[in-house]
């Protein structure tokens, strides 16, 4: 698989964004020149005015006004670009978020479920846009706050520098504990948010199946188990964050009242003009914010910090399937399997599975259910971890191309039809770069045709243009798995894996979509992964898997003769039929 497109790691962005932080803390600095100049010119206004110099004074009033209303406008511009490079990030994070999900197999999404991992998306990358943009921000200005700040105070006065800063030590003491608390508390909520949302997912997924079942109580149940241990989580990380700005408030309120208090004793003693007193207590006050924000910057860092191991998580994910060596190429279509054997839970799905179907032909693989059908389709287009030297195209090992070559070439459609919560057109023109247009409807409809659903659609309220809802809910079984199969058809890869397409269709709908198959199977290679000996009927050869193991192979008519399983399937069906069974014939699995 390609590299993601973005650095994943928080070094990675910052570096990537360092223009920004270095635009902005340029802007700072000069930010905090200015107001070391406001200072400086404060000292130097009541200087004069208690000196009686009314036209010292108004001029320096007036110089006054212009720099505290330049160290606005570069104080928003440096938010402007700061900020901007913390969403900057959070649009890449996203980004190489979602490329490394479409990576990853099965295994991993049965470690993570889906709502954790939409929380991750959601509130873990807010918390590191905020690490990334406020969080670097502040602590850029805290800098040059204090450097600004103490060099004017030590300036004026070094004892009463001194004593502004004898609550310092406390001050650190407590961004130690609070930092490291934070971290751990916001890990926790976040991870509780995380099994909330993917319960709620879960349960408005399956609203169907708690409704038929009467579950809706217990499902209640459940969900205010959940909300009470996040409710849990959130009221201690509210604590913690609560007890920070009252703190840190205090010891600045403390040093605020050191200067207020010693400086005024020397003023007295004239070992401080009234105008150094002002400038001292304006430089003061400049870093009254810094050292009561500290503890909301911590804050913010260490809740990035735990937002980012979540995301962390996903970014270092192996992927199950990766790119081969070999650089992309057209594929004509050939497919080829040597001795396909695969392990699944320490029991052989597949086992020395050997066949070959030329380009343009059509392939039917019959079996009972279990016998590997479905994870034979799955390897074929590399969905599944294909062992190397097993599954060929034209020649050439599956594992030894791109990922994208193998997909582009096999068109699989799964059994277990699944379709956005969009349009009927853009389910079954999902292939196309877009279905808007005169010309893609058509090819929209052609396809819809095929399948048999072109009329059934138009029935509908908004004929194509209407809202199928979470996975196909507004569409029946059958509904679902013809507009997938309209999906595939419109597809046209070389290769056409259809697994078990007719599983949820009457006997007469059937028959026309057989037709469409046969159509389907003149354009290019066909599999079709079917229980059905009618369907299978109407492909060049056939395949029986038993067990995981090839048990004959041959055409429709030699294996009829041949007296085996798959002569007994087609007895099995057709006396299902002649007893009345549901249209369709029936899984031999039943039988």
């Amino acid at each position: 698989m390609a590299p993601p497109p973005f650095p994943t790691s928080l070094g990675g962005q910052f570096r990537r964004h360092a223009w920004a932080y270095a635009v902005g803390a340029v802007l700072l600095a000069a930010q905090q020149s200015l107001m070391y100049a406001r200072d400086r010119l404060f000292k130097t206004g009541v200087d004069a005015a208690a000196a009686g110099d009314r036209d010292a004074a108004w001029e320096t009033a007036a110089l006054t006004m212009a720099v505290i209303a330049g160290a606005g406008v570069v104080r928003v511009l440096s938010r402007v670009v700061i900020f901007n490079g913390g969403r900057r990030a959070e649009y890449e994070l996203r980004a190489a978020m979602l490329a490394r999900l479409h990576t990853l197999g099965a295994g991993f999404f049965r470690t993570i479920p889906t709502g954790d991992i939409m929380s991750r998306a959601t509130n873990d990358l807010t918390q590191v846009r905020l690490l990334l943009g406020f969080g670097v921000l502040n602590v850029i200005n805290t800098v040059f706050a204090f450097v600004s700040a103490l060099t004017l105070m030590f300036g004026l006065s070094a004892r009463l520098t001194f004593a502004a800063l004898t609550a310092a030590p406390v001050g650190v003491l407590c961004t130690r504990w609070f930092s490291r608390n934070m971290f751990a508390r916001t890990r926790d909520n976040q991870a509780a948010l995380g099994k909330m949302g993917d319960q709620v997912q879960a349960s408005l997924a399956g609203v169907r199946v708690v409704r038929s079942l009467a579950l809706e109580a217990s499902e209640i149940e459940r969900f205010e188990a959940t909300n009470a241990d996040y409710l849990t989580k959130s009221l201690a990380l509210a604590r913690l964050r609560g007890l920070m700005m009252p703190i840190f408030g205090l010891i600045a309120s403390l040093s605020m009242m050191v200067v207020f208090w010693y400086g005024g004793r020397l003023v007295l003693a004239k070992e401080l003009t009234a105008g150094e007193f002002v400038a001292f207590w304006t430089a003061t006050g400049r870093l009254l914010w810094p050292v009561i924000a500290l503890g909301f910057v911590a804050s913010i860092l260490q809740r990035g910090r735990a937002s980012y191991e979540r995301l962390r998580a996903i970014f270092d994910a192996r992927p199950e399937v990766v790119d081969g060596p070999l650089a992309p190429r057209e594929i004509e279509g050939e497919l080829e399997v040597r001795g396909l054997t695969v392990e699944l839970g320490g029991r052989k799905v597949l086992d020395g599975v050997t066949f070959r179907a030329p380009a343009g032909s059509s392939l039917a693989i019959v079996g009972r259910t279990g016998s590997g059908k479905s994870t034979l389709a799955a390897l074929l287009p590399r969905l599944l971890p294909t062992p190397k030297g097993s599954v060929f195209l034209d020649g050439v090992d599956v594992c030894d191309l791109p990922v994208a070559t193998v997909r582009r070439a096999v068109g699989y459609a799964q059994q277990d039809a699944f379709l956005f919560s969009t349009t009927v057109a853009k389910n079954v023109g999902l292939s196309l770069d877009e279905c808007e247009s005169d010309r893609a409807m058509a090819e929209v409809r052609a396809a819809a045709r095929e399948a048999q659903i072109e009329a059934e659609v138009d029935g509908l309220p908004q004929g194509f243009d209407t809202v199928v809802g979470e996975r196909g809910v507004q569409l029946s079984g059958g509904q679902r798995q013809r507009v997938a199969l309209a999906r595939a058809f419109l597809w046209r890869p070389k290769v056409l894996v259809l697994d078990d397409p007719l599983s949820a269709v009457d006997a007469r709908t059937e028959a026309a979509i057989l037709e469409a198959i046969g159509r389907q199977a003149e354009r290019r290679t066909l599999l079709l992964i079917t229980h059905r000996v009618a369907a299978a009927a109407q492909c060049d050869r056939v395949i029986v898997l038993d067990a995981g193991r090839v048990a004959e192979e041959g055409t429709h008519d030699e294996l009829l003769r041949r007296g085996g399983l798959y002569a007994t399937f087609a007895e099995e069906q057709r006396r299902a039929q002649d007893g009345g069974a549901p249209e369709g014939g029936l899984d031999p699995a039943a039988a």
